[in-house]
């Protein structure tokens, strides 16, 4: 879902309803703010250690992990896309929701449980624990870095969509200054708050968000006196496909070519969830194994829910408000129904718009802050403490220089998301998926089942994933070529696909192997046999 409806999360709102209730809109932004803030402080005065700021001193218990996980999981896209992907498509829209959910069983069954057991803070220290350090960690740096700034990219520009829109700003400066101020306070809640910091407002967010689409759904299925199939029937009936907008085939059928975007699209979620960096990061901040795995389970339980709720959500804006009204790529549709089930133009309707809309920007600040936290790991631990200083920088020394990796992360995101401020980044979410879904995720479950992996194999698998995945999606109607592209009016798409997944993850695994095979390097077959010891058993492990 991500991949295809993390554009802009744009609100349509009644121009004069938005204009009366802007100072109760803007108090409620003001109080989620100043409340995160705070949260953020007091964490940051119990951040001493360099595991507080990656792990948060690996004291969280199984539960606030897996609300934790499920925070930093359901972004702004879970929210607003997956809600107008239904109302638009119906039962295509709501395979996204099916894709997110399953993506967690690969994470459960192949991922956690060994990652907690194996690594300190960091992808790259599972890598790096039988290969050549310092290849295998700047590659792991690099790749990380990327993966998180595009993903970091397509939030700062919905935050900045959804706050101008919000607050009715129309000028560019006023919508960079937006940007901005997103990108400052998510530098703020790094710098200050470090993994601690980060986990209690991922947490205070997923209750939100969790409260707000429950509400939600129990007022639409309150329109049809919780009566599903009324609820589906007008739906169909107001989407203009009749029984087919049940059915699959409405968005992912019409030809060859979608049935294989399809694909790639599945493809990318299912396994690329199980390589983002800011999912992987968070098993560390529990103590043992056994927690990861619980916490993986309460997070599928969460999340599992709220994609439940999802169905309430879609299907209730295209029978209330009716597909024709909403704004595509849909990304309208949860505000539009808020305003909608709490009357629209009336003071009900502002305050669920407002409730609903600082929701989605609390989804989105603790998502921006779980993903600068995972690069300026990655570049602290990885890059400068392995690479730079060969191991021998004191914990302060990388703490500093984590610390500083924000700011410039931060400042980088800043500059970018002005730059895209108007564009579609679903683009961009989509080659952020493909990429750790082709680079991270091969490399991770080759280095901790294959004992045939080398140094070489890994490097082919990251960078080669990496380079086609950015390649194919730069080459894709996704940046030209179409309506929807991000550079409207040329074309030099050759790839036809919207999603490298299907080409690129293939290739990844591929070329990890060829890489080994080919590499003159000799495995440590007694390294791979204490990782494989460490990874299952947890002996050893931090």
């Amino acid at each position: 879902m991500s991949a295809a409806y993390h554009s802009h999360t744009a609100v349509t709102l009644a121009a004069s309803s938005t204009s009366e209730h802007r100072p109760l809109i803007i108090t409620l932004f003001a109080v989620f703010v100043a409340a995160t803030l705070g949260i953020t402080v007091w964490a940051g005065r119990q951040t001493r250690s360099a595991a507080d700021f990656y792990a948060g001193g690996r004291q969280f218990t199984a539960f606030q992990n897996g609300l934790a996980v499920s925070g930093d999981y359901m972004s702004a896209a879970s929210f607003l896309g997956i809600a107008g992907a239904i109302a638009l498509f119906g039962y295509d829209g709501f395979l996204y929701s099916i894709g997110f959910l399953v993506a967690w069983l690969v994470a459960l069954l192949l991922v956690a449980e060994p990652l907690r057991n194996s690594g300190r803070y960091t992808m790259g220290d599972v890598l790096a624990y039988r290969m050549r350090q310092r290849p295998v960690r700047t590659a792991a740096g690099v790749s990380t870095i990327i993966v998180s700034i595009f993903y970091l990219l397509a939030q700062m520009a919905g935050a900045g969509a959804l706050v101008t829109l919000l607050l009715g700003i129309t000028s560019d400066a006023g919508k960079i200054l937006i940007v901005a101020l997103v990108g400052v306070l998510m530098i703020v809640y790094v710098t200050i708050g470090g993994m601690k910091g980060t986990t209690w407002v991922q947490m205070v967010k997923a209750v939100l968000l969790i409260a707000g689409a429950l509400l939600m759904t129990l007022m639409v299925l309150w329109k049809f006196d919780f009566n599903v199939s009324d609820l589906l029937g007008t739906a169909a009936e107001k989407s203009g496909h009749g029984s087919a907008f049940l059915e699959p085939g409405l968005k992912y059928g019409a030809n060859g070519t979608s049935k294989l975007d399809f694909l790639s699209l599945g493809l990318a979620l299912v396994l690329g969830t199980a390589g983002l960096p800011h999912i992987l990061i968070r098993f560390y901040t529990v103590p043992t194994a056994k927690a990861a795995r619980k916490s993986v389970n309460w997070a599928i339980g969460i999340i599992g829910a709220f994609y439940l709720m999802t169905i309430a959500l879609g299907f209730g804006a295209a029978a209330l408000i009716g597909p024709k009204n909403i704004e595509k790529p849909g990304n309208t549709a949860a505000p539009q129904l808020a305003e909608y089930l709490g009357g629209t133009g009336t003071t009900g309707g502002a305050v669920m718009l407002a409730v609903i809309s600082a929701v989605a920007f609390a989804t989105i600040l603790a998502v921006v802050a779980g993903l600068t936290l995972a690069s300026s790991s990655s570049f602290a631990h990885d890059i400068y403490a392995n690479v730079i200083r060969k191991g021998q920088a004191t914990e302060k020394e990388e703490m500093r220089a984590a610390r500083w990796a924000t700011v410039f992360i931060g400042a980088a995101a800043i500059v970018l998301g002005a730059f895209a401020r108007d564009m579609n980044v679903a683009g961009l979410v989509a080659l952020a998926f493909a990429v750790a879904a082709s680079a991270n995720l091969p490399t991770l479950l080759y280095s901790l089942f294959w004992k045939r992996f080398t140094t070489q194999g890994a490097l082919w698998s990251i960078y080669g994933g990496l380079a086609s995945s950015v390649i194919l999606v730069l080459f894709s109607p996704v940046v030209s070529g179409s309506e929807k592209s991000m550079f409207k009016g040329v074309d030099f798409a050759w790839f036809p696909l919207e999603n490298p997944g299907l080409i690129s993850i293939p290739l990844g695994f591929l070329l990890g192997w060829i890489g080994s095979l080919l590499s003159k390097e000799e495995p440590d077959k007694g390294k791979y046999a204490e990782l494989e010891v460490k990874s299952l058993t947890g002996i050893g492990a931090h």
